[in-house]
C-alpha cells in the first residue's frame, strides 16, 4: 500500500501522543513493505519546504508552516491534502480533529480512501479559543461526513461517535512509548529533594483539563507525611494558568516543579515515584499513565470513562472527577494501602502488555485498511481481537 499521513508535527518525534504513535506505528508498516510519506511542518523538523528526510524507512515531507500555534496546524494540514491529490495514494489518513477539516479535498478529488484518527475531542480542550475551538469541531463534521472510517484511541470515544452521529467507529488505542535506561540509584531524582517511592508524581501538559490545580490542593491537605510531590510538565499553551498554579503552591517546599524531562531523566522520575496521579477531566487515551503502568507505577486517577478504560478492574485507584475531597481520601488511602497499590500496578502493568503493544496496534491500523480496499475479502474485527501482542 501507498499510505499519506496528514496532521503530524513531524518525525523524529519530540512531544506530542501523535508524533509517538506515527514514529511506533509507521516504521513498522514500512518494515512490512509499504510506503508511508508524513507530511510535517517546516517549522518542526527544520527542513526547507518541500524536502524531506527518512525516519526509518518513512519519508519525511517538509510543508510551509509560519511556527505560529494555531496557523501551523491549519497551513500544513490544507497544503498536505492538496499535495495529495496527484500522487495516486491507497490511503489518505489524518490525524485528529483540526487537521480532518481538509479530509474533504482527497475525498473529492482522490481515489484512496480517507481515514480519521480521532485522539480526543480536542474542540473542548480549554486551551483553544473559540475561534479555534469552532474550526476543530468543524473538522469533526467533515470527518463525519467525507471519512471512509474513523478511527478512535478509547471505548468512550467509539460511544461518543455512536451517540451522537451513529458513525461505528474502530477503536484502536495508541500505545505507551519505551523510556530510556536511567540510573538506578535514581541520582537526579535526589537532585531534585525528591526520595524514590515518598513522592507523588504528576506527568503532563500544565493545562486546565489535566487539573494540576486540584492535585496541588489535595497534597496540600494530605494527612499523610513524609511525601513530596513532583509536578513534571513542558511550557503551556495558557501561561496565566501556569503562572497560578506556581502561586498556588509557593508557600510548600514539598512540591517540586521540575519542567519538561526528556530521555533518562524523564525516564528516573517515572520509575522512582511512588504513586502516579492523573487528575484530568478531559482524555483521549493518556499516554503518561500508560506509561506509568507499563513501569509498574501505582495510579490513583479521576473517574472520567478513558482513565475507567485502563485502570478499571481492581488495576489502581479512581476519586470523583473534579471532587476535591474525593481525591483528597483516595490518595490518602493509596499512600496507607502500599500492598494493595502495588498488587493492582502489577495487574495493570500485565493489562499493558498484553493489550496496548505496539505490533498489534499496526496489524490491527492494516486491517482496517485493507477492508476498505478490499471490502468483499477482508473484515475488521473487534479491537480485542486486534491488539493482542
Amino acid at each position: 500500500m501507498k499510505i499519506a499521513v496528514i496532521g503530524s508535527k513531524g518525525l523524529p518525534p519530540r512531544q506530542g501522543g501523535i508524533e509517538h504513535y506515527c514514529a511506533e506505528v509507521y516504521p513498522r508498516m514500512v518494515a512490512q513493505g509499504h510506503q508511508v510519506d508524513l507530511f510535517a511542518r517546516s517549522s518542526w523538523i527544520h527542513l526547507p519546504w518541500y524536502q524531506s528526510c527518512r525516519f526509518h524507512g518513512v519519508q519525511v515531507i517538509s510543508l510551509p508552516c509560519p511556527g505560529k500555534r494555531g496557523l501551523d496546524g491549519l497551513i500544513s494540514s490544507s497544503l498536505g491534502a492538496i499535495a495529495c491529490l496527484g500522487k495516486r495514494y491507497d490511503i489518505i489518513h489524518f490525524h485528529a480533529l483540526g487537521p480532518s477539516l481538509f479530509c474533504w479535498l482527497p475525498r473529492m478529488a482522490a481515489s484512496a480512501k480517507v481515514v480519521v484518527s480521532c485522539h480526543g475531542l480536542d474542540w473542548q480542550r480549554e486551551k483553544w479559543g473559540n475561534c479555534s475551538s469552532c474550526l476543530i469541531w468543524l473538522g469533526e463534521q467533515v470527518a463525519i461526513r467525507c471519512s471512509d472510517q474513523i478511527i478512535v484511541v478509547s471505548e468512550a470515544l467509539v460511544d461518543y461517535f455512536q451517540d451522537t452521529y451513529a458513525v461505528e467507529a474502530i477503536n484502536i488505542p495508541n500505545g505507551p512509548a519505551s523510556y530510556w535506561q536511567s540510573d538506578p540509584t535514581f541520582s537526579f531524582v535526589k537532585l531534585l529533594g525528591l526520595e524514590p517511592q515518598k513522592y507523588l508524581l504528576f506527568l503532563g501538559r500544565l493545562v486546565p483539563e489535566k487539573c494540576p490545580d486540584l492535585l496541588i490542593q489535595a497534597f496540600q491537605r494530605l494527612t499523610s507525611t513524609g511525601w513530596k510531590l513532583a509536578i513534571v510538565g513542558g511550557q503551556s499553551d495558557a501561561p496565566a494558568y501556569q503562572m497560578n498554579l506556581f502561586k498556588l503552591a509557593a508557600a510548600n517546599p514539598n512540591i517540586i516543579f521540575a519542567g519538561e524531562l526528556k530521555e533518562r531523566y524523564l525516564a528516573e522520575i517515572v520509575r522512582g515515584a511512588g504513586l502516579f496521579i492523573l487528575p484530568s477531566n478531559l482524555e483521549g487515551l493518556p499516554l503518561a499513565m500508560l506509561e506509568a503502568m507499563q513501569e509498574g507505577i501505582p495510579v490513583v486517577a479521576s473517574d472520567i470513562p478513558p482513565h475507567r478504560q485502563l485502570i478499571g478492574m481492581n488495576r489502581g485507584r479512581l476519586f470523583h472527577a473534579g471532587d476535591l475531597e474525593s481525591c483528597i481520601q483516595m490518595i490518602d488511602w493509596a499512600i496507607q494501602h502500599s500492598k494493595e497499590m502495588k498488587k493492582m500496578a502489577q495487574k495493570a502493568q500485565e493489562h499493558v502488555q498484553t493489550w496496548y503493544g505496539w505490533d498489534g496496534i499496526t496489524a490491527a491500523t492494516l486491517r482496517t485498511y485493507e477492508s476498505l480496499l478490499c471490502p468483499p475479502r477482508s473484515k475488521v474485527k473487534p479491537a480485542t481481537e486486534l491488539i493482542q501482542r
